[in-house]
């Protein structure tokens, strides 16, 4: 494995702490004998893509947490590996730091050219990293496509259930409709191989969701509110249909800056969504 011309981004850094920023990168190089002024030409054109250049002489434990991933980053890129895997590189940061490095690292990627593979468990950051995803279950292959693909038209309910929110509501098959457990008939798209009493489950994502009256041409299901969850931009609410059946729903909160402007605890709502924002999936 290790003539493989394949580098790694451990999660964990994995920096040698008695070597320099600069020394870390250059470490590659020299256990490849290539001649020292192109180790200082390559040390250096990477300590730049990485902005780190005035931190070279620096030692990792008097670096940020951004800025060590910054150097393990450039240690893997200065030998131009065909290939570089990021085994989730990003999890140790916090928040706000982690969502600009994915930034960055999309950036460095296209300025280098160079395939990564990038390893997380983060739904939120798959989507926004990758131009394709696998989603992987227990070794095997569920879906490949792209965001929109895996997001939008999830092949099967654990992916569905794994990249993002999903409402996964059973029901079965009847006459081009979806008759769900709670009884109600909703309209759906189904494909040509569901015959009539075929178990299925009926997806449909929480932004799709539209709040308030019956509207023609919607999917239409009745349910009470029975928790509400302020998110900022958004407010989520948990909306019961029938016992032990229940929906998330999101709703932007453009026109609900007061509190008493948005949906309350126990109010009676409609949620509807358009039939092709209804993803049927095999039971």
């Amino acid at each position: 494995p290790y003539h493989r011309n394949v580098n790694t981004v451990f999660q964990s850094y994995a920096l040698f702490e008695h070597l320099s920023a600069w020394d870390n990168v250059a470490f590659g190089l020299r256990r490849r004998r290539v001649a020292e002024p192109d180790i200082k030409r390559r040390v250096g054109e990477m300590l730049d893509l990485v902005r780190l250049k005035a931190k070279a002489a620096a030692r990792p434990r008097q670096l940020s947490g951004g800025q060590q991933q910054r150097v393990a980053l450039a240690r893997a890129l200065v030998n131009l590996p065909a290939v570089l895997l990021l085994d989730e590189p990003l999890g140790s940061l916090d928040l706000q730091l982690r969502k600009q490095m994915q930034i960055e690292l999309k950036q460095i990627q296209r300025t280098v050219g160079i395939t990564f593979i990038y390893v997380t468990h983060d739904q939120e950051e798959a989507l926004t990293m990758s131009d394709r995803i696998a989603v992987m279950n227990e070794g095997r292959l569920q879906q490949f496509g792209s965001p929109e693909e895996i997001y939008e038209q999830p092949a099967n309910a654990f992916v569905a259930g794994f990249i993002g929110i999903s409402n996964l509501l059973p029901g079965v098959v009847e006459d081009h409709a979806v008759r769900l457990l709670t009884g109600q008939l909703i309209p759906a798209q189904l494909d040509a191989g569901l015959a009539a009493g075929s178990p299925v489950l009926v997806c449909v994502r929480p932004e799709k969701l539209r709040l308030g009256r019956k509207q023609d041409g919607l999917a239409t299901v009745e349910g009470t509110i029975v928790e509400t969850v302020y998110l900022g931009t958004a407010t989520q609410y948990i909306v019961e249909l029938a016992p032990e059946v229940r929906l998330v729903a999101i709703e932007n909160n453009v026109n609900t800056a007061r509190r008493q402007n948005r949906l309350a605890r126990g109010s009676k709502l409609s949620l509807g969504w358009l039939p092709e924002h209804g993803r049927i999936l095999r039971s």
